[in-house]
């Protein structure tokens, strides 16, 4: 899909004062569940920085903050940073576009981003940004929209996904432009196999996932590398990988969350 960033960036902005319940509603309230297996998976711990990502209104990173860590939210919306400081006065928002983000290199104990990496034009260089900005043995979470393995069900998802959802994003909805996008955005999206590979070529090792509710979502892991000459070697195939013609994909990035 060709993503604009103002233009999604835009349609979450429109959705943003209702965004939390409208997910409840379509997600017949297994976001919760997802966050739940979310902040189990980066197991925050008091005193570590953790950056969440498409953080949209900051539900996540208050769930993830409540050990003591310290959580960043970063979304490229202006509508769900201005909603989320409305809601959580006590979490750090921070605008800024996933392939370029503004902290510096091994930063983060853990890095996170629900539902957001398929809104993003290029997903590879936003991967290689978290991999940038963790600490050497940091750790990476990703939970998104995914392919049901069995067919039977996948058969089912899709007509949820092509005649079920529109009808309840018309009732609860502000905006079911930006739901019928999240419903297109998650057909055009791929596998688990696909995204874990897009994982390891950032550098990740340790790269796992795990299915949650048959499929329709997977939770993805992996770790920054600690070993010096791993870490080198990446840094070295980066390097030759950005020198290439046409190298750094002319696709934008938006990064933004709809769960």
């Amino acid at each position: 899909m060709d993503k604009q960033p103002d233009e999604v960036a835009g349609m979450f902005d429109g959705v943003a004062k209702h965004y939390d319940r409208t997910n409840a509603v379509l997600s017949a309230g297994n976001a919760y569940l997802w966050r739940i297996a979310t902040v189990r998976a980066v197991a925050p711990q008091s005193g570590e920085r953790i950056l969440d990502l498409a953080a949209g209104t900051g539900t996540s990173s208050v769930a993830l903050s409540h050990t003591g860590a310290k959580v960043i939210a970063v979304d490229f919306s202006p509508g769900m940073i201005e909603e989320g400081r409305r809601k959580h006065k006590n979490i750090e928002f921070v605008q800024a576009d996933i392939e370029k983000l503004p902290f510096g290199d091994d930063e983060f104990d853990a890095v996170t981003i629900s539902f957001g990496l398929r809104n993003v034009n290029d997903p590879k260089a936003a991967l290689a940004e978290m991999y940038r900005v963790l600490k050497p043995g940091g750790r990476l979470v990703i939970c998104e929209f995914s392919k049901p393995p069995r067919a039977l069900f996948r058969m089912g998802y899709q007509t949820y996904l092509r005649y079920v959802m529109p009808a309840v994003t018309a009732a609860v909805s502000s905006n079911r432009e930006a739901y019928t996008y999240l419903a297109d955005s998650i057909a055009e999206w791929p596998d688990q196999g696909q995204l874990s590979q897009w994982i390891r070529g950032a550098g990740f090792i340790r790269v796992a996932y795990r299915n949650l509710t048959s499929g329709i979502v997977a939770l993805h892991r992996g770790r920054k590398p600690v070993d010096a000459a791993v870490l080198a070697s990446v840094a070295k195939r980066r390097r030759a990988t950005s020198r290439r013609p046409g190298a750094g994909s002319s696709r934008g990035a938006s990064p933004d969350a709809l769960s």
